[in-house]
């Protein structure tokens, strides 16, 4: 694990120095170990444990390649991550999206085009047609807010809101919201970030996202204190 690791730093560091930029094909591994000082199977497991983050592409036939390391794909596994987390931890990801959540919908709000715009009225509208539909109003959800925040510009905000905002922890809250009667609420408080949207106005947008994270925050909680404890 130690000759591993010192051949994932190096590699790293050789991308990080511009050595390896994105694109560019790594030497062939003989000539990789030998550059480094290290063994071929210390290279061979750096090569695999790199490819698993997607900062490398193995193809075979051809050779290995750096990624275009875009956040989007180095920020891929964060979703899986979340999947995995304990319903404890789960709350801490929900209040990191408290943290996130209003702030990118404010930005978004001054970046909002007219075209995506009228995609969050269209999406609205499929989300007020399957109100009793869980897994419809989860691709709904996630479509509404993914528009939302990629209209930020910002990739990595949104590849990491993105990952944060697992299927899982989504359908933890519309099914309690469902069975709570009270998914149309929910659905009111995203006509109601659309329309600050709408308006450009900024601090609207922010408090009105702000409202429905509270929401999906409490929501979560109140399933996770229903679920029966194991003896």
């Amino acid at each position: 694990m130690a000759l591993t690791d010192d051949a994932i730093a190096k590699i790293r560091s050789m991308i990080q120095s511009g050595e390896l930029p994105p694109g560019t094909r790594l030497p062939p591994e003989p000539q990789l170990a030998a550059q480094m000082g290290l063994s071929r199977s210390g290279v061979r497991e750096a090569v695999k444990v790199l490819e698993s983050a997607r900062v490398l592409d193995v193809r075979r036939g051809d050779g290995t390649y750096v990624t275009s390391l875009a956040p989007r794909l180095l920020l891929e596994g964060l979703g899986l991550a979340v999947e995995l987390l304990r319903d404890d931890t789960l709350l801490e990801v929900m209040e990191v999206r408290r943290m996130l959540e209003p702030v990118a919908t404010g930005l978004a709000a001054l970046r909002m085009t007219d075209t995506r715009l009228d995609e969050l009225a269209q999406i609205l509208q499929d989300m007020r047609a399957a109100a009793d539909d869980a897994e419809k109003l989860i691709q709904f959800d996630t479509a509404f807010h993914h528009t939302v925040i990629a209209t930020t510009g910002n990739e990595t905000l949104t590849s990491l809101l993105d990952g944060l905002s697992s299927r899982t922890l989504r359908a933890r809250v519309w099914r309690g919201l469902i069975e709570g009667n009270a998914a149309h609420k929910t659905i009111d408080e995203h006509q109601a970030i659309y329309l600050a949207l709408r308006s450009r106005d900024q601090l609207l947008a922010q408090a009105s996202a702000l409202i429905h994270v509270n929401t999906s925050e409490a929501w979560l909680r109140t399933v996770l204190a229903a679920k029966p404890t194991r003896s």
